[in-house]
């Protein structure tokens, strides 16, 4: 499945035109996140938005906006006049929010140890078969001989026969050469 979340800032106007044939509405705006790193420049990419969605894009969005947009990301190939072929990106958004003019781009640190309400945990709908489960103790029983311990390292020694194994799906396959991402996309 393709799917993409991006964090970005508008850098043009939302455009809105429509198909020759079936007069579909199509709305296109630049947006601009930042690089990888801090020294790499800004980053450009055309979002697009069809149908009705498209006319939502071009009334309720504008330069300086900063928006969260979730879409399908793909690659268009186009022929140059001087005789190459260019790749560009383009994010075909389904949704798209707008944030407060307080929001950075920046990775927020929070300042305090402890926090009174705890974030929701978030459930995943595929299970990723290359994760193994650690093995889990049967029993939580202190250990009370410790002279064979060599370098104390703030948790208590345990034995292998206090462990159970864990269990692994039998669908994992076994060539890496399988596993291998085939995705032509340059980034």
């Amino acid at each position: 499945m393709n799917s993409c979340i991006l964090m970005a800032q508008i850098i043009q106007d939302p455009e809105l035109r429509y198909t020759a044939d079936t007069q579909t509405p199509i709305a296109q705006m630049l947006v601009q996140f930042p690089g990888q790193r801090a020294e790499d420049p800004p980053t450009t990419l055309k979002v697009v938005g069809w149908g009705n969605f498209a006319h939502e894009i071009k009334e309720q969005y504008s330069v300086g906006d900063r928006v969260v947009i979730e879409g399908r990301l793909s690659m268009n190939t186009i022929e140059r006049p001087e005789g190459f072929k260019e790749k560009r990106a383009e994010l075909t958004a389904s949704r798209i929010y707008k944030l407060g003019a307080d929001t950075s781009f920046e990775p927020h640190v929070s300042t305090s140890a402890t926090t009174d309400e705890a974030p929701a945990p978030t459930s995943s709908t595929r299970s990723n078969v290359n994760v193994v489960p650690m093995r889990t103790p049967k029993r939580a029983a202190p250990v009370s001989d410790t002279s064979q311990v060599e370098r104390n390292y703030g948790y208590p020694a345990t034995d292998e026969s206090d462990f159970e194994p864990a269990t692994v799906p039998t669908s994992v396959p076994g060539n890496l050469e399988s596993q291998k991402d085939l995705d032509d996309i340059p980034f």
